[in-house]
């Protein structure tokens, strides 16, 4: 269908219809554009108010004030601006094709998804380095991780990814060699951030595949150190008692919730982030091939770890359940900063 259809036609298949410049608008049917809004718009609430928790609970509870919940209360963070900034926007462009908030917005809307979702990445990397210490060395850990270690971990986590993702951003680097490219996809409603071969390889490098290989490897390492562990007591269980049954429960207890914990951490973040940048490392080599509907299941995929990571570093801890209840009940406002051991009691 061309500009020279109806206006009707014209209003449904361009995102300006008066402009002959326009972009061309996706053709979707009513019910699938409802359900993809809602989907998104689910994701985003979802997104917002989880992490608007763990924050509320980490600043108001003085109990929570550890070094790695001050970790997770910056995590929640990032992926609370995530839901607040990047989701909304990138909702509107997902279903429609189209970008109605200007182009100023849309370099600062690239410049922070690529930051804050970097950020929160970032911050899943420094949280397992912190559960290493925690785990594989428990009695040195309060030794390791301090305060000012921790501060060390949320400048990086927040400098190296603003650095990165507005010096690229905004010098157009990553434009050279594609000028061509990015000049025939131009047009009036659209927002498309496209990186040339070298640039996309290295932001896919710093951005994930560094921080998550290596994340990975640590909690593999995490996981054969808590397995070990599991095994000396498990042994010196024994040699206390008879009672094999009961050891052998406590040991494949042990064993057992280490592996569901840690399978689900980097379960959930491979399963959200992986296929985002695969696609987006092997598409400069395709000649920019990859589908619209595919990039946007991808990326959309990848902001849901910001959905996940306030239950995955959250909820897996009773203080966190405890303190989410007293927030939806409203209890807070009866309960002091000091207050959080009156609902933690068993």
């Amino acid at each position: 269908m061309n500009s020279s259809g109806s206006w009707s036609e014209q209003h449904v298949n361009f995102c300006f219809h008066f402009l002959n410049t326009s972009c061309t608008r996706t053709n979707r049917p009513v019910s699938t554009y409802w359900a993809l809004y809602i989907f998104m718009f689910g994701a985003i609430i979802l997104t917002v108010m989880g992490n608007l928790m763990v924050i509320i609970s980490v600043s108001h509870f003085t109990q929570l004030h550890t070094p790695t919940n001050f970790l997770i209360l910056s995590l929640a963070i990032a992926d609370f601006l995530v839901g607040l900034m990047v989701m909304p926007y990138s909702m509107v462009r997902s279903v429609t094709s189209c970008w109605y908030f200007g182009d100023i917005f849309c370099k600062l809307h690239s410049c922070f998804d690529v930051m804050l979702c970097t950020t929160s990445i970032f911050h899943l990397f420094f949280i397992s380095v912190d559960r290493y210490y925690a785990i594989c060395h428990p009695l040195n850990y309060y030794r390791k991780i301090t305060i000012p270690v921790v501060e060390v971990f949320l400048i990086l986590s927040w400098f190296v990814p603003c650095l990165y993702s507005f010096g690229l951003i905004l010098s157009n680097i990553h434009m050279e060699g594609i000028h061509d490219y990015v000049a025939r996809l131009s047009c009036t409603g659209s927002c498309t951030l496209v990186l040339n071969r070298v640039w996309e390889t290295i932001s896919s490098l710093i951005c994930f595949f560094i921080p998550g290989f290596l994340m990975i490897g640590i909690y593999i390492h995490i996981f054969s150190i808590a397995r070990k562990q599991a095994k000396v007591l498990f042994n010196h269980t024994n040699s206390l008692c008879e009672k094999k049954a009961t050891s052998s429960r406590t040991y494949m207890n042990v064993e057992n919730k280490a592996a569901r914990t840690l399978s689900l951490v980097m379960g959930a973040f491979i399963f959200c982030w992986l296929p985002f940048f695969t696609v987006a490392v092997t598409d400069p080599y395709i000649n920019f091939s990859t589908s619209e509907d595919v990039y946007n299941a991808v990326l959309w995929l990848g902001y849901f770890n910001s959905t996940l990571n306030p239950i995955i570093y959250a909820l897996f801890y009773p203080w966190f359940k405890k303190s989410f209840a007293c927030i939806i009940t409203c209890k807070i406002f009866n309960l002091g900063s000091s207050s959080l051991h009156v609902i933690t009691s068993v």
